[in-house]
């Protein structure tokens, strides 16, 4: 084959291939979702959010009675991220990162946040208002790590309860639900 043919065969094969390529990375972009979602074992979204049922509940180094406990916490409703599951055991990251397995028997279901820890200490307060919008009245002043329970979110703002006050937090604020995500509790 002479060099002409041979760069012939090459510009029409490399143009055959971006025709054909195009559409199907077009649709596959197209139909690809914001956010990938993986479903573990249990059948449930990993990573996902839950909190404590009891007051008193063990973290272990590994998932079984076997491995020692790390860590015990002690506040019920407490958040935390489930981000892998093995057998009954969920391993677990707290709002500080710690890491650990418990039994899903003491996880639950039921929606809990806290406000803003990574502010925690550094004297600010945050505004719980009584509409989802930036110029809404203020319902009652939190400070960042206080926990409350979601009862919403809409993807931008999260309406919380805490010792009795409902008001409306920006979703940016809490650690209990993905930037994005809509909860209804």
């Amino acid at each position: 084959m002479s060099g002409f043919a041979s760069l012939r065969l090459t510009i029409c094969a490399a143009f055959l291939g971006a025709l054909l390529y195009t559409p199907v990375a077009a649709a596959q972009s197209a139909a690809a979702p914001a956010q990938t979602i993986t479903l573990g074992p249990s059948g449930l979204p990993l990573p996902r959010f839950v909190s404590l049922k009891s007051g008193r509940v063990n973290s272990r180094v590994g998932p079984g009675v076997n491995y020692s406990v790390d860590w015990m916490y002690m506040k019920p409703g407490l958040p935390m991220e489930i981000i892998q599951e093995f057998d009954t055991w969920r391993r677990v990251r707290d709002a500080d990162g710690s890491e650990g397995w418990i039994n899903q028997s003491l996880l639950s279901g039921r929606r809990t946040a806290i406000v803003a820890p990574w502010q925690r200490g550094k004297g600010g307060r945050i505004n719980l208002l009584d509409d989802p919008e930036k110029g809404a009245s203020v319902v009652a002043i939190v400070e960042p790590g206080v926990m409350g329970t979601i009862k919403s979110c809409d993807g931008q703002w999260c309406e919380m309860t805490f010792d009795g006050h409902t008001g409306w937090l920006a979703q940016s604020l809490v650690w209990g639900a993905y930037p994005g995500e809509r909860v209804k509790n």
